[in-house]
C-alpha cells in the first residue's frame, strides 16, 4: 500500500528519538504533500552536516572546534561539569547557573546494552582534570541506576588520579512548585537523605 521509497523514509524517521512509527508517517506524509518543506529540510540538512563540528576538548557541537565555551576566557577552566550528551549540557546553559567547562561523556555505562567505560568519553574527562587543574567536578548525572553507576566509576577514577579534586553531584529531590503528596517514593527518599540546614 506504502510505496518503497515512502516506507523507507518512515523507517528512517522512526528511528529518530521521540518519533514512533505514527509520528513518522505523519511526518512522511507532511513533506510528501508539501516539496517546498522537503527541500528546504534537505538543504537544511546537508548545511549542518557540512558545518557543525563536535568538539574535541569537550563534546559539544557548534560551528567551532573547539566550541564557543572551551575558548571563552571569561568561564572557570577548574570546575567540569560532566553530561551525559549535548542535551544535557544545553539545559544546564539554559539555566544561567553554571559558568565552568564541560564534559560530555557521550552516555553512561550500562551493563545490559554493553557500554562500559571504554566506550565513553571518561579517559579524556581524567586528561582534562588534570590539564585545567581542576578543583571540582560536578556530576551531573541522571538518578538511574546507570547513571549512579557511571558516576560512582568516575568519581572513583578521578579520586585516584588527583585526590585533591571536590567531586560532587547535582542535588535530587522534590522539583520546584511540586506538593509533597503527589512526589513518589524514590524521590521522596532522595530528598530526605539530601536534606540541607534551614
Amino acid at each position: 500500500m506504502i510505496p518503497q521509497p515512502l516506507e523507507q523514509l518512515i523507517k528512517q524517521l522512526s528511528r529518530l528519538p521521540g518519533l514512533g512509527p505514527r509520528s513518522a508517517q505523519r511526518a512522511a506524509l507532511h513533506l510528501i504533500t508539501n516539496p517546498e518543506a522537503m527541500i528546504a529540510l534537505q538543504q537544511m540538512m546537508g548545511t549542518v552536516g557540512a558545518e557543525i563540528k563536535t568538539c574535541t576538548t569537550c563534546g559539544n557541537i557548534g560551528i567551532a572546534d573547539p566550541c564557543h565555551i572551551c575558548t571563552n576566557q571569561k568561564r572557570d577552566k577548574a570546575t567540569l561539569c560532566v553530561v551525559e550528551g549535548v542535551d544535557d549540557l544545553w539545559a544546564i546553559e539554559r539555566s544561567g547557573a553554571f559558568k565552568g567547562h564541560y564534559h560530555v561523556l557521550g552516555g553512561v555505562m550500562s551493563a545490559l546494552d554493553g557500554i562500559g567505560p571504554e566506550q565513553l568519553n571518561i579517559p579524556k574527562l581524567t586528561e582534562r582534570v588534570i590539564e585545567n587543574g581542576a578543583t571540582e567536578v560536578i556530576l551531573a548525572l541522571g538518578a538511574s541506576v546507570d547513571g549512579q553507576t557511571t558516576s560512582h566509576y568516575i568519581s572513583r577514577q578521578i579520586k585516584q588520579e588527583n585526590p585533591e579534586v571536590q567531586v560532587s553531584a547535582l542535588a535530587k529531590g522534590i522539583p520546584m512548585g511540586a506538593e509533597v503528596d503527589y512526589l513518589d517514593d524514590g524521590t521522596l527518599n532522595l530528598a530526605l537523605q539530601g536534606r540541607q540546614s534551614f
